[in-house]
């Protein structure tokens, strides 16, 4: 991806001068899950482990202390600013030609650590996520590290899909289909909240897609390469995929997100076709 000397977002709160004391590393008790499962169930089974945290209790005030960037964290929050830009970009592209209409954009917040949203403690625990209660998008940087070291879904374009699938629940949010969803998954039982919940984020991993088509059209950000690292993170952050390397045998029942081959399947259909049309997750049988 052709992020480095672009524009970056202005919608950008960067709270990593802030950092929890202690760190904020992952307590262990015996027998307990290794790190890497940890967040792995945390963020992408939806599960906040945040009580986890090193002296943390997830409810408490948050302590925090100044700290200087690295040169890395400078790098990758210039990339996260870039990313949001090219989706800032491209969704009111299509607000406008599809929708008749103006896009409102979702502020990012970077933090390091652990920081507060109105969702609960944003956390290495929690990973990044969209809070909808303020419209932001909460995101620890150091996640990515997670994603290419620990998950195998390397190269930069893995980390800008991540970045797209949290602006695309706020893509959903702006659509009114997030409410929406969000208050028939209230009402009902466990099995059809997270049947339901797969069908956002498959529709999020669709609008994904569209995003990097337009990007690549419009924007010209996109290179060689770079969509096999999108599809290859979908297969890495399927739920069949994460349960079996948290050691569990898959239940699709307990899925939250979508299996690898249907997180593959709906991030290429938004990419081939990049119609909002084409990601109606809700009225087919066949995800």
């Amino acid at each position: 991806m052709q992020w480095r000397g672009r524009r970056g977002s202005r919608n950008i709160e960067d709270r990593r001068s802030q950092r929890r004391a202690g760190g904020g590393a992952i307590r262990l008790g015996g027998g307990g899950l290794g790190v890497v499962a940890i967040i792995v169930v945390a963020y992408f089974l939806g599960v906040d482990l945040t009580p986890l945290l090193d002296g943390g209790s997830g409810s408490g005030p948050v302590i925090t202390q100044s700290g200087e960037l690295s040169e890395r964290e400078k790098a990758m929050g210039d990339f996260v600013s870039v990313t949001l830009a090219d989706t800032e970009e491209v969704w009111q592209g299509v607000f406008q030609s599809d929708l008749g209409r103006q896009y409102d954009p979702a502020v990012l917040v970077l933090f390091s650590g652990v920081t507060q949203s109105p969702c609960g403690n944003a956390s290495g625990a929690t990973g990044p996520f969209y809070c909808p209660g303020d419209q932001k998008i909460y995101l620890d940087t150091a996640f990515f590290d997670t994603l290419s070291q620990q998950l195998g879904a390397r190269g930069d374009f893995a980390a800008a899909y991540v970045v797209a699938h949290e602006v695309a629940h706020h893509v959903q949010d702006e659509l009114g289909i997030l409410g929406k969803v969000n208050e028939v998954r209230a009402q009902s039982s466990e099995a059809q909240a997270n049947a339901l919940s797969v069908r956002i984020e498959l529709q999020a991993d669709c609008f994904s897609g569209i995003w990097a088509r337009r990007a690549e059209d419009q924007i010209g950000a996109i290179e060689p390469g770079d969509i096999a690292e999108a599809m290859n993170a979908a297969a890495r952050i399927g739920d069949d995929t994460l349960q079996r390397e948290a050691g569990r045998v898959p239940m699709p029942d307990s899925f939250t997100h979508g299996s690898s081959a249907q997180r593959q399947r709906w991030f290429e259909r938004g990419y081939l076709s990049g119609e909002l049309k084409q990601c109606d997750t809700f009225s087919t049988r066949n995800l």
